[in-house]
């Protein structure tokens, strides 16, 4: 028997259309495979958005040249989420705006709307949880839904799936990751002997750095996600006072000309480490031996390593690092709550 989920997005931007898109796409598999119809009912932007009654209404959107949703004959001005959550039957809200890391808005406010009236949250954003992870889990607890949460900490590359499900059982010793494709990308090609400002160009015109680049190179990206990793799969309440972390922004080629010289590959880790009875965690430039997991992970890749003390060292490498990915990791997410 199927079972239909309603969905409303937050975000038209590229994630939020990559979400959109994949969603129509997969839509017959999930129907076959996991018995949901996924139904996308609204999109929404901070100016208002559009609902939609019949399913050939998103598919005409979808079809549209234009990536404004504001161009599409549907387009309600002042339509806010606050208004239509309490006329749809409860079901997930996929946030994929972009939120400030210092106030949590506005999916801090998006979260707790949609899980005040009862949906389950899956979300690509990483401020609200950046901002305020300890009450919003606890309210999602009180209320017996869940906040979902992959594609905030490395898109594709399941780095919660991986700490949470596959390493039960385990104590987890520490973590160390390459959680942000553009500093890698940027590493890489400096290590081939591109200076900084040249590199970081390349980025921009490839479009795997966005025109303001500063939270990737600043390493905020980074202890975003370390943050998040740590503090759902080992239980920390983690805030930014906690975390050390540094940037590639000063990075000199004196530092990757002598790692290159001992064959060592410098890399911008988020890492975890156990100290005693609690954790420690910052975002530094490292030079990995060629022996470590990570040692290879070039371009735009990522990884992750788990330290525990029974499964020993598990890593996982790779997933795209691009809105598709981060749409997939959406789609996961939403089949998981469900499963």
């Amino acid at each position: 028997m199927k079972r239909t989920v309603t969905i409303i997005l937050m975000g038209f931007g590229r994630v939020g259309r990559a979400f959109a898109h994949l969603l129509e796409e997969k839509r017959n598999l999930c129907a076959e495979r996991y018995g949901l119809e996924l139904e996308l009912k609204a999109i929404l932007e901070l100016g208002g958005g559009t609902v939609f009654s019949r399913h050939q209404e998103l598919s005409r959107l979808l079809k549209n040249a234009s990536p404004r949703l504001q161009d599409d004959l549907s387009w309600n001005p002042g339509l806010t989420l606050e208004e239509i959550l309490p006329k749809m039957e409860p079901g997930v809200l996929v946030d994929c705006t972009v939120s400030s890391l210092k106030t949590g808005e506005p999916g801090l406010g998006f979260l707790n709307k949609a899980l005040e009236c009862g949906w389950h949250v899956a979300t690509a954003g990483k401020g609200g949880l950046v901002f305020d992870f300890k009450n919003l889990m606890k309210k999602a607890r009180t209320k017996g839904l869940k906040i979902k949460f992959s594609g905030a900490t490395a898109a594709a590359l399941p780095t919660l799936d991986v700490g949470l499900y596959s390493l039960a059982g385990a104590e987890i010793l520490g973590i160390e990751g390459i959680l942000n494709g553009t500093t890698n990308y940027i590493l890489t090609r400096m290590d081939q002997g591109l200076g900084y400002e040249a590199a970081l160009s390349e980025a921009r015109q490839k479009g795997i750095a966005e025109p303001d680049p500063s939270m990737d190179v600043e390493g905020w990206d980074t202890a975003s996600k370390i943050l998040l990793i740590s503090n759902a799969v080992v239980g920390t309440e983690f805030t930014f006072r906690d975390i050390k972390v540094e940037g590639i922004t000063n990075i000199s080629p004196e530092v990757l000309r002598a790692a290159k010289e001992e064959g060592k590959a410098v890399k911008l880790l988020g890492t975890l480490l156990k100290q005693g009875n609690q954790f420690a965690a910052e975002v530094r430039i490292c030079p990995l031996e060629p022996g470590h997991p990570l040692f290879g992970v070039s371009g735009t890749n990522k990884g992750i390593t788990f330290f525990t003390d029974t499964m020993g060292s598990i890593s996982v490498i790779g997933g795209k690092s691009d809105p598709r990915g981060a749409a997939a990791a959406l789609l996961k997410d939403i089949l998981n709550i469900y499963r």
